[in-house]
């Protein structure tokens, strides 16, 4: 039986749905008409003079071409750009930062010529020496009035100075350096060039004129001395000159004199007085300005009373109230050993002692 839009006996052979059937597989769908290379005019368009019945369309693959073109083209031209930029960018390379020099270091001990004096009042010993006149703590390392040279302003020239006392205070009056319990306060200020060598004499002391601790800061043994007062006395100077067009120098000269007694003596056990002129050289370049760090060039030092065949390379090994000078100099020098510092031992004079 038919469907309802058929006719009654079916659809008559030859009529409209067999020549659907056998033209069905010639019916051009939708994807192959918008792929026609040509395509007819609307009415409208053709009402036109002379308008030609077709035109031609746009080749599809062309289209897609041309897009791959122009994207590799500016692919191309930014990645020139970055490259020229890249070499020739207008802020320039940044200069190559050159090495630290080595510290090098003299530790010359002072042996007295007889007993060393003391008393109960640390404050007496002061009043009665030549420390007397001497500021207390960093009051005595003033800052001297600052200008500019040929190539560093003044501010310049002002970090520098602030950053070298910086160092010398905490190398010279913290008592957790003093007493060999701590190194950081000083090495934080070390140019990073220059820590190797510092570690080094730290970890593996030695008399050789470049790994001596006390060449670095001032380190009293604590198993020999301990502070009798704080109130530490200093007298120096720093200046600043200009070494050459990218590096500052900051020479500077003190002298400490530290209130000692005996480690573990009461409260009242006699004190005595412990002296330490260190003179220091320091390099700043723009890196160390911009960083507040310190490269230490030369350090020589001399401190007393002291025995002079007693190594002072690790620790100084001060000589107490009532105490003498063992006999004998320092250690042999050898001449033919190139890496060793030459012994050196000097006298304190009388002078330098407190009047009892």
């Amino acid at each position: 039986m038919g469907g309802p839009g058929d006719p009654p006996e079916g659809t008559p052979e030859g009529g409209p749905g067999g020549a659907e059937d056998e033209y069905r597989s010639v019916v051009f769908d939708e994807s192959f008409v918008r792929a026609a290379r040509l395509q007819e005019f609307s009415a409208r368009e053709r009402m036109a003079d002379h308008a030609p019945a077709v035109r031609r369309r746009p080749s599809r693959h062309r289209r897609l071409t041309r897009q791959a073109l122009i994207l590799v083209v500016l692919i191309a031209v930014a990645f020139g750009t970055a490259i020229y930029m890249g070499v020739r960018h207008p802020y320039g390379s940044p200069p190559a930062r050159r090495s630290a020099e080595s510290l090098r270091m003299t530790v010359i001990p002072l042996a007295p010529q007889g007993k060393v004096p003391g008393a109960v009042d640390a404050e007496s010993l002061y009043a009665r020496s030549p420390a007397a006149p001497f500021e207390t703590g960093a009051e005595g390392i003033p800052l001297p009035a600052s200008r500019s040279t040929a190539h560093f302003s003044d501010g310049q020239v002002v970090t520098a100075l602030t950053t070298a006392k910086d160092y010398i205070v905490r190398s010279s009056l913290y008592p957790e350096v003093l007493t060999g319990r701590e190194v950081r306060p000083a090495r934080a200020l070390i140019d990073s060039a220059q820590l190797d060598q510092f570690d080094q004499s730290f970890d593996h002391p030695a008399a050789d004129g470049r790994h001596a601790p006390t060449g670095w800061v001032v380190r009293i043994d604590p198993a020999r001395a301990q502070l009798a007062d704080d109130r530490i006395r200093v007298s120096g100077s720093l200046r600043a000159t200009e070494a050459d067009s990218s590096t500052l120098e900051v020479t500077a000269d003190h002298t400490f004199v530290y209130a000692l007694r005996a480690t573990g003596a009461p409260a009242g056990a006699r004190a005595s007085l412990f002296t330490v002129r260190r003179a220091l050289t320091f390099h700043f370049d723009r890196d160390d300005l911009r960083t507040h760090q310190v490269q230490l060039i030369n350090s020589s030092v001399q401190a007393g009373p002291l025995a002079c065949a007693e190594d002072s390379s690790a620790y100084l090994r001060p000589l107490l109230a009532g105490q003498t000078a063992r006999s004998g100099g320092p250690a042999g020098t050898n001449p033919y050993d190139t890496d060793s510092a030459p012994a050196l031992c000097g006298t304190l004079a009388a002078d330098a002692q407190p009047k009892v």
